[in-house]
Order: structure tokens, then sequence, then C-alpha cells
């Protein structure tokens, strides 16, 4: 790991006894002793605490927010525009052909636009947005703030008490708090499904403020590991792997990211790359969809794994993009995409395992409810 880079709480993950791996080009704890399984445990009935400083924060701004809006809506084909302030929404960038370049979250902070991205593709979305809205627009990379991710049913008593007025938001709304004179930029979001806040602090105070969380009684460390199996059964996709350059967002089933003013016939319609094919699969139906899938048996079918509509012979007919045991749901968990008339809940399919196929059955996304306060 002689190449990658470590983010400000790397001290703090070796300490706790994070097992440090290579993941986008940073040194991350997939788990601690407490292992993946409890962590995602952990994570559901209390709270837990994930470092994502290696994503990529970013500023836009413009003479105005609507200048900056108006903008960043080229690159996209999700409603900026009408993003209330205080309000946090999840886009997408798409190149020409349709595909989706990223996924990511932005708000609406007033006087500009607050941008997380993920951290394989950081380099390249600011560039693309640098390339698109520079100079009408700054594209400014945050390179003084680490990013945590406080999830979990617990997660609003445990921030409150640090930084009042965490309890007062809902769901995707962002809000700049106080901890102890510290400036925290918080948003009531993250990628577990449960209810929770992501939060931007100051570099030179991230180990003392992830300190803080973590001496609550309800906080534990929660590495990549755990992080991905709360996001899988929250059914939401890992970029580069359930989406990505060649998956439209219809074909990902996240049509519902594309409000109607960007859609044919809405005021705003079209406008940012690859509109035409995107359109085309709104207006016809995508070849095929990204669904969710529980195997038959106790072992998980993991990424990679092709998919068939018969038990024996035929062609494979798709693939596993996300998979693996799901703590919560007590058994196997995966999604993939399948041609559009296999899509319908309740579909039994094959999965090769080990050069036997076994019986997977077509499931309605997530396997877990969402536990947002909305």
């Amino acid at each position: 790991m002689s190449d990658t880079k470590r983010t400000p709480l790397f001290d703090l993950h070796v300490e706790l006894g994070g097992k440090m791996v290579p993941f986008a080009g940073y040194e991350m704890p997939v788990q601690y002793p407490l292992g993946i399984m409890n962590e995602h445990k952990h994570t559901r009935a209390k709270a837990g605490l994930f470092d994502v400083s290696h994503m990529g924060q970013v500023i836009l701004k413009g003479e105005s927010y609507n200048a900056a809006a108006l903008a960043f809506e080229a690159l996209m084909p999700v409603n900026v525009l009408g993003l209330k302030e205080g309000r946090q929404r999840y886009g997408l960038f798409t190149n020409e052909a349709g595909g989706i370049e990223d996924d990511l979250m932005f708000a609406n902070r007033g006087d500009h636009i607050f941008v997380v991205v993920n951290a394989a593709c950081k380099d390249a979305d600011i560039a693309r947005m640098t390339a698109a809205l520079e100079p009408a627009i700054s594209v400014t990379p945050v390179t003084d703030r680490a990013l945590l991710a406080l999830q979990g049913p617990a997660a609003e008593t445990v921030l409150e008490a640090i930084a009042p007025g965490a309890a007062a938001m809902r769901f995707m709304d962002v809000a700049t708090l106080e901890a102890d004179g510290v400036e925290l930029w918080v948003s009531r979001s993250g990628y577990t499904g449960e209810d929770g806040y992501e939060i931007s602090v100051p570099t030179d105070q991230a180990d003392a403020f992830a300190r803080r969380l973590l001496a609550h009684d309800d906080v534990e460390a929660i590495g990549l590991g755990a992080r991905d199996s709360l996001r899988l059964e929250g059914g939401m996709c890992l970029y580069g792997h359930d989406i990505d350059t060649t998956t439209t967002p219809v074909e990902g089933a996240l049509g519902w990211a594309m409000q109607k003013v960007r859609k044919p016939g809405g005021e705003r319609a079209g406008g940012f790359p690859g509109a035409e094919a995107i359109f085309a699969h709104l207006e016809n139906g995508a070849p095929r969809l990204r669904v969710g899938l529980k195997p038959g048996g106790r072992a998980p079918m993991r990424e990679g794994v092709e998919l068939f509509a018969e038990a024996e012979g035929g062609a494979a007919i798709g693939k596993i993009t996300s998979g693996g045991f799901g703590p919560t749901v007590g058994g196997p968990v995966a999604m993939g995409y399948v041609p559009a008339e296999l899509a319908e809940a309740g579909t039994t399919l094959y999965g090769e395992l080990r050069g036997k196929r076994q019986p997977v059955t077509v499931t309605p996304l997530p396997f877990v409810a969402a536990n947002f306060k909305r």
C-alpha cells in the first residue's frame, strides 16, 4: 500500500485495531475486532461511525445559486434549480451514450452548491465539472475537511448532545452546526438505509470529533465490510459495480432520481449528456433492469455470478453485480441485471455456482426497509 493515501483518521483506525486494506486509492479499515457481522448488527440496532473522508467534497459557486444550478444541470438529468435551500438531492453524471459516469450528492447551501462524489471517481468528476463550468462557475475541491458518517437509530441522540440542532433535521436536510466551536457541515443522509448523518469536519479537528462520538456507549467504529452489507440490504448501488458508464439510469432502476421537470415534456427537459438515449428508455422501456435477487440456498452469490432462465441449458441472460450475506435478512442477498421481461418480482432464475445452477428469486428492493426520518 506504498502508493495509497491516508485519511486524517488513519492513526485512530490503527489504534482501534482496524484491518487496513487499499480502497479507491486510500488505506481504509475493512473491519475492526468486533467483526463485520457484529458491526452490521450494531449499526442497525444503535449507531456506527464510518470514515468516508476518501470521498470528494467540492464547492460550486457562481453569481447566485440559480446561476450555478442551471450550469450544473447541464451535466445531469436532475432538478438542481428547484432544490430548496438547506436541502440535499441525489444526482447522476451521465455520458453521451446515457451511461452513468458517477453518482453523487449535492446540496443547496444558499450561495453555493456543495457536492460529494465517490472516491474512485473524484479526480475525473472534478475535471468534468471544471471543464464544463469554469470560469463562470468556480469549482473548488475541499481539501481541509474530513467526512464522517454516523448511522443508526441512536445517531440522532448521539449527535444532538454534541451538536445541538441535529435532531430537528429531517431526511436530506443540510445545516451548519457547531460542536464546541467547531463548524460542522451536516446532512441527514447516509449509505446504510438507517437514519443518520454525514458530517464534514475540519481536518485538524477530525480525530478529536471522532473520539468524542466513539466515547458514547451506543457508537462503534464500522469498516468497509459492514458498510457494503448494509448498503446491499438497503438496495443501494455501488458505483463501478451496480451502475457504470454502460448503464443508463433507467436500466439501473434510478428513474426516481430524474425529476419530472427534466424528463420529456418537462419545463427544462433534456440538455444533459445522453438525454436522447435515456429518454428512449423512459418512453420505450429499457432492455434490461437492475433487480433484487434472493438465492434459494445458504451460499451467497457474489459479483460476477452468471444468471440463467433455465435450470439446465441455454445461454446466460444476466449477471450479479453485488452479492453477499445479509445479516439482517438472515441469508444471502444480491442485485444484478436481467432482461426486462424477467424482472418481475417472484420470477425464478438460476445462478451458476461452481458449475451447478442454484435457484434465485427476483425480489423487490430494498431487502430491509429504510429507516429515514422524513
